[in-house]
Order: C-alpha cells, then sequence, then structure tokens
C-alpha cells in the first residue's frame, strides 16, 4: 500500500501542475470570478486545496501551517498560490515516502473544521481522502475552465501512468 500512495503522491503532483499550467491562461477576472462551484472562484478552489492539505498534513504530521476555515484565501495572486502548492506537493511527496505499512494502519486522532469532537481512525483511509479530496475539486476547476471556453485536461490518472508514470506499473 504505500506504493500506491506515492503513485497518487506523484500523480497528485502531475495533476496540479497541469491543472496551474491551464490556470496561468484565464485573465485575473476570471480566475476572481465567481462560477458556481463549492468556493466559487478558480481562486477560492484551488486555495481550499492547499488549505486543506495543509490541514491534513499537520494532522498527519503535527507540523506546518493549518488554517482555521477551509475557505480562506492564502494566497489571491496566481504566482503566489503556484508556489506554495508547489512547496505542499513537494512537501506531501516526501512525507508520503517515509510512510509504511504499519504507519498506514496506526490509528491517528483529529477534530474535525466542520463538526465538534473528535474522531479517531486508521492513517490509510485519511491519506486516500487526501488525493481523492484533491480529484474532486480539481475535477471542479476543470469544469470550470471548460464553461470558459478553455481546452480540456487530461487529468486521468492512467494518462499520468503513459506519460511519465510508467514506474508505478
Amino acid at each position: 500500500m504505500p506504493r500506491h500512495f506515492e503513485m497518487l503522491a506523484h500523480y497528485n503532483r502531475w495533476a496540479n501542475t497541469l491543472l496551474y499550467d491551464a490556470v496561468a491562461h484565464v485573465s485575473d477576472v476570471e480566475f476572481h470570478e465567481n462560477r458556481g462551484a463549492f468556493f466559487g472562484s478558480l481562486c477560492g478552489t484551488l486555495n481550499h486545496l492547499l488549505v486543506a492539505d495543509q490541514i491534513w498534513m499537520r494532522r498527519f504530521t503535527g507540523t506546518g501551517e493549518a488554517a482555521a476555515s477551509l475557505n480562506v484565501i492564502l494566497h489571491d495572486d496566481l504566482v503566489e498560490l503556484r508556489a506554495a502548492r508547489e512547496a505542499e506537493d513537494r512537501r506531501i511527496i516526501e512525507w508520503v515516502e517515509t510512510l509504511d505499512d504499519d504507519a498506514l494502519a496506526a490509528e491517528i486522532t483529529y477534530s474535525p473544521i466542520s463538526i465538534p469532537g473528535a474522531i479517531t481512525h486508521p492513517l490509510g483511509p485519511a491519506v486516500a481522502h487526501l488525493f481523492n479530496h484533491q480529484t474532486h475539486h480539481r475535477g471542479q476547476c476543470h469544469m470550470t475552465l471548460t464553461a470558459m471556453g478553455k481546452p480540456s485536461l487530461w487529468l486521468d490518472l492512467m494518462h499520468f501512468l503513459r506519460e511519465e508514470g510508467r514506474r508505478w506499473m
């Protein structure tokens, strides 16, 4: 299972790079325009992804920044946001590469932002959620770009594996 999560961490970085490359071609107005996604704009959605990853990584590692709300705008500027995203993707890859089966089976306890109280469960499903959550909101960004008339993105895991992830097959 650790190797599977390593693949997902590298896929996550790859997909984020493609997404940010595409978003770099929208105007500042388009970047900030509320397009009806759960977090409104591309800016809001991309910030949410970074915020959520930082929250989960703080839960996993006990280190790093973690906002108190899921809709915080950490970076209003795309260049700054992209730099923070790239740093967080590196952090995720480095951490995932330290995991083994015992670590993934160990229980973690944390208090969610959205509901009161502590939750305890094995680390493995939470790591899976980290990557699934990214995929979910990248899909919203993809839809937003498509609705703007921008080219469609190939963000499928299998496309990643064919393009640069053959070592995971």
